[in-house]
C-alpha cells in the first residue's frame, strides 16, 4: 500500500468517527436565557419561585439571577451602559429615580406588557411621556426585636438609644436604599429642619449600634446570630424570622414606619428586549403579587389579589390598610439631599 493510499485512509476513518460523536453545541441551540438583577436571600428566593419559575415554565427561557443591592445594581448598570449584560433590573425606590436620571432604563411600553394595566395607580412611575418603572410590592421599616432579651415589646424609636440596648442595635446604612431616607425620617419625627442634618447626625452618633447594615440581608444576620436584639428592619425580614421560629416580633413604632417599595426596570439597551417584556408582564399578574406578598408580605402593587388572613396582618399596611396609609417620601427631596447625607455619614459615621 502506498503512502498516498494509507494516508487516504486514515482520513476516511477520521471523517467516520467524526461522524458518529455529537456535535458539539452552537450558540443557537443553547437555551434561550435572560438575566435579571433581584436581591439576595428571601427576597432572591421569592422572586424565583413567583416570577422567574413560573415565566420559565410559560416560556422556555432560563432566568439568570445578578444579585445585589439596589445601589450595586444601579452601579453595574452605568458601568455596562451601552452593552449590558442585563435585561431587567429590581430597584428600590430613590435609587429607581437616579437610575432613570443616568439613563440607563428604557420606557416601558403598555402594548409590550399588558399587565400594566393591573398596577395600582401608584405603582405606575412615570417622568413626562416615560413610564420608567413598575412597582413590585410595598415594604415598611419598622422596629424588629428579639423577644426572648427584650420582654416588654418597644414602642417609640427612641428606644433605640436605651442603655440596656448598647453595643446591640442596628440600623440602615446609606448603601441600603432605606438608608438615605431612614435618616430624613429621623429628622422629621424628631422635628429637625429636613436641610438640617447636623442634630440627627449628632444623634446617629450616640447610638450604640452593633452594625450599620448594607443589605437587608445583614440586618437579617445580625438578629439571627444574636449580634442585634433591636433595631431598624423591614417588615419582610423580620416576619421571616420569626416564620422560622426565631423569637423575633416586630412593631411599628408610635412615631410610623418609613415605607418604600421594589420595582422593576427594563434596562436600556438590553439584546433581549421582547423576552424582557415578557418577563415584566409576567411580574404583574395577580398571583405573582399574591406570591410575593405571602412569601416577603409585601403589599401587592397589582388589583384583586387576596391574601391569607394571617398574611394580611403582617403586610406593611395591616390587615385593613392600603398603600394609601404608608408614610412614603417623595424621592426627589431625598435625592436632592443623598450626597450630603452620603458625605457627613462618610466623615461623620463610618470612620469613627
Amino acid at each position: 500500500m502506498t503512502l498516498s493510499i494509507r494516508l487516504a485512509k486514515a482520513l476516511l476513518s477520521t471523517t467516520l468517527v467524526a461522524a458518529t460523536l455529537p456535535a458539539a453545541p452552537t450558540m443557537a441551540q443553547q437555551p434561550p436565557s435572560i438575566t435579571v438583577a433581584w436581591f439576595g436571600g428571601n427576597w432572591g428566593d421569592a422572586f424565583r419561585a413567583c416570577i422567574a419559575d413560573p415565566f420559565t415554565k410559560a416560556t422556555g427561557v432560563a432566568v439568570k439571577a445578578e444579585i445585589g443591592t439596589s445601589t450595586v445594581t444601579l452601579s453595574k448598570l452605568q458601568q455596562q451602559k451601552g452593552a449590558p449584560t442585563i435585561d431587567v433590573a429590581w430597584m428600590d425606590g430613590g435609587i429607581s429615580e437616579l437610575a432613570l436620571a443616568a439613563d440607563v432604563v428604557e420606557t416601558l411600553d403598555p402594548a409590550a406588557i399588558p399587565n400594566l394595566a393591573n398596577a395600582v395607580p401608584e405603582a405606575v412611575y412615570r417622568s413626562g411621556a416615560t413610564t420608567y418603572a413598575v412597582g413590585t410590592g410595598y415594604y415598611s421599616l419598622g422596629l424588629a426585636y428579639n423577644t426572648q432579651k427584650i420582654k416588654t415589646a418597644p414602642t417609640s424609636w427612641n428606644d433605640l438609644w436605651n442603655p440596656a440596648f448598647a453595643d446591640a442595635v442596628t440600623i440602615p446604612s446609606p448603601a441600603n436604599a432605606s438608608g438615605v431616607p431612614f435618616i430624613i425620617f429621623l429628622s422629621k419625627i424628631g422635628g429637625v429642619p429636613t436641610g438640617d442634618l447636623a442634630p440627627t447626625f449628632k444623634k446617629i452618633k450616640e447610638l450604640k449600634a452593633a452594625l450599620f447594615f448594607d443589605s437587608s440581608g445583614a440586618a437579617t444576620n445580625a438578629f439571627q446570630s444574636g449580634e442585634a436584639i433591636i433595631g431598624a428592619h423591614f417588615n419582610v425580614g423580620a416576619w421571616d424570622l420569626a416564620d422560622k421560629g426565631l423569637p423575633i416580633g416586630f412593631v411599628v413604632p408610635k412615631e410610623g414606619a418609613w415605607a418604600g417599595d421594589t420595582r422593576l426596570h427594563l434596562v436600556k439597551g438590553s439584546a433581549k428586549k421582547e423576552t424582557a417584556e415578557k418577563f415584566i408582564n409576567q411580574a404583574l399578574t395577580p398571583e405573582a403579587s399574591g406570591c410575593l406578598a405571602e412569601k416577603l408580605y409585601l403589599g401587592p402593587s397589582v388589583k384583586n389579589v387576596s391574601v391569607k388572613p394571617e398574611t394580611a396582618r403582617k403586610l406593611p399596611w395591616g390587615e385593613t390598610g392600603s398603600v394609601k396609609s404608608l408614610m412614603i417620601f417623595n424621592w426627589a427631596d431625598i435625592n436632592a439631599l443623598r450626597a450630603s447625607v452620603v458625605d457627613t455619614w462618610n466623615r461623620e459615621i463610618a470612620r469613627k
